[in-house]
C-alpha cells in the first residue's frame, strides 16, 4: 500500500464529507467521524498491523516513530500540504498500533463560530485568567484560536502559546506571536510557562492545564499583569473551579482560592451538538467572575455558583439549559437532542 497516497485520499474525503476525525484501527476499515457518527469506508481495505505502522511512519517520520515504540503514546500534528492540518494521537491496543486524526479547522472569528460577544470583550482585557472547558472534541481549541486571532488583528501585543501539539498556526498581524510545542521546543507546560515570564509576554495561551504546577504558574501570570487563556477537560464552570482547587494539597487550597478569586475573568463551557439543518452548533455556559462569584470561590461555596449563573443574565452570564431551550425555540436543535445535553433536565423542560 502507498501510505502517502492513501493518506491524501483519506484527508480529502474527510474534508469533502465535512467530517472531523479519521480512525485507523487494525481489523477495521479506515473510519471517518461525520456529524458525530462513525462511518467506515468500506471501499478501502481492512487495516492490518503493518498498515497502521505504515500510516504512522508516513505521518511522523522515523525518529518520532522510534520514540513512540518506547513510550507507547504519541501526540503529534500532521500537515497535508499547505491546505490542511490535523492533530493526531497514536497508541497501542492489544499490541498493535491505533491512530486517531482530527482535522484542525482554519481559525475563524468569534462571530463566525456563533460564540457570544462577551468573548470579544474578554479578548481585549489586559490581564486575567480565562478558561474554555468541555469534553474532548468540543471545539475548545477553536474558540481559543478565535480569541487569539482577534487579539492579533487588533493589538500590538506579544503572544506566546504553549501547545501539545501546535494546532492552529497564526500569521503575525499587529501582534508578535511565538508558538512553542511541548516535546520539541520545551520539556513540558510548566517549564515553558515559568520561562515565559522572562520573554516579555503580554498574552499567554496554554493548550491544556494538566497539573498543579501549570495551574499555579498560570494564575500567578494572570495576577501579575498578563492575559492567560487555557482549556480544561471539565463539564461545567462550577466543576472547573473545584478541579482547580482540588489539584492542590489541603494546606495550599486557601491560597489558590484567593488567587483564583482575584484573577479569574470567566469560564466558558461548551458543547457541539447536532444542528437540524446538518453539521454541529455550539451550546454553552458562561460564568463571569463578578464580586459575588469571587466571594463564593474565596469561601469554598462553589456549589452555589450554578445559582448565580442562572440568575446572572443581566450581568452577561449564560445558563446552558436556558441557551439550549433557546436553540430549540429557534428551530436549530431538536428538543430530544437538546435534552441529552442539559445540566438539569427538569429545569430545561420548564424553559421550553
Amino acid at each position: 500500500m502507498n501510505y502517502d497516497s492513501e493518506l491524501n485520499d483519506l484527508v480529502l474525503t474527510l474534508v469533502k464529507e465535512g467530517g472531523s476525525d479519521i480512525h485507523f484501527t487494525v481489523g477495521t476499515f479506515p473510519t471517518l467521524r461525520i456529524n458525530g457518527e462513525l462511518i467506515p469506508l468500506t471501499r478501502k481495505q481492512e487495516l492490518t498491523a503493518q498498515d497502521t505502522v505504515g500510516f504512522l511512519r508516513a505521518m511522523v517520520g522515523e525518529k518520532p516513530f522510534t520514540d513512540f515504540v518506547v513510550k507507547q503514546e504519541l501526540d503529534f500534528s500532521y500537515e497535508h500540504g499547505k491546505e490542511y492540518r490535523l492533530r493526531g494521537n497514536a497508541s497501542f491496543q492489544r499490541g498493535v498500533v491505533s491512530i486517531a486524526l482530527r482535522l484542525v479547522p482554519k481559525a475563524r472569528s468569534i462571530q463566525e463560530l456563533n460564540l457570544p460577544e462577551q468573548l470579544v470583550e474578554f479578548s481585549r482585557r489586559k490581564q486575567g485568567f480565562f478558561l474554555v472547558v468541555g469534553p474532548v472534541g468540543q471545539g475548545k481549541s477553536t474558540t481559543i484560536a478565535a480569541m487569539i486571532s482577534l487579539i492579533n488583528q487588533e493589538s500590538k501585543r506579544h503572544i506566546v502559546t504553549i501547545e501539545d501539539p501546535i494546532e492552529f498556526r497564526f500569521e503575525q498581524d499587529k501582534s508578535l506571536i511565538e508558538q512553542r510545542e511541548v516535546g520539541i521546543d520545551t520539556k513540558d507546560f510548566a517549564t515553558a510557562l515559568r520561562h515565559a515570564f522572562r520573554q516579555d509576554m503580554d498574552v499567554i495561551m496554554i493548550g491544556e492545564m494538566r497539573d498543579k504546577e501549570t495551574i499555579s504558574a498560570a494564575v500567578t501570570a494572570a495576577e501579575t499583569g498578563h492575559l492567560v487563556l487555557s482549556t480544561l477537560h471539565t463539564n461545567s464552570a462550577a466543576q472547573t473551579v473545584d478541579r482547580i482547587i482540588d489539584s492542590f494539597p489541603g494546606d495550599q487550597q486557601g491560597q489558590i482560592r484567593a488567587q483564583l478569586a482575584s484573577s479569574l475573568i470567566g469560564i466558558f463551557s461548551q458543547r457541539l451538538i447536532p444542528r437540524v439543518s446538518g453539521g454541529m452548533i455550539p451550546a454553552y455556559e458562561l460564568l463571569i467572575n463578578t464580586p459575588a462569584v469571587a466571594n463564593l470561590i474565596r469561601e469554598g461555596r462553589t456549589q452555589e455558583i450554578d445559582v448565580l449563573i442562572e440568575t446572572g443574565t443581566n450581568e452577561g452570564m449564560i445558563d446552558l439549559d436556558r441557551y439550549l431551550a433557546e436553540l430549540v425555540r429557534r428551530g436549530d436543535v431538536l428538543k430530544d437532542v437538546a435534552h441529552q445535553y442539559a445540566h438539569k433536565q427538569t429545569i430545561f423542560e420548564r424553559l421550553i
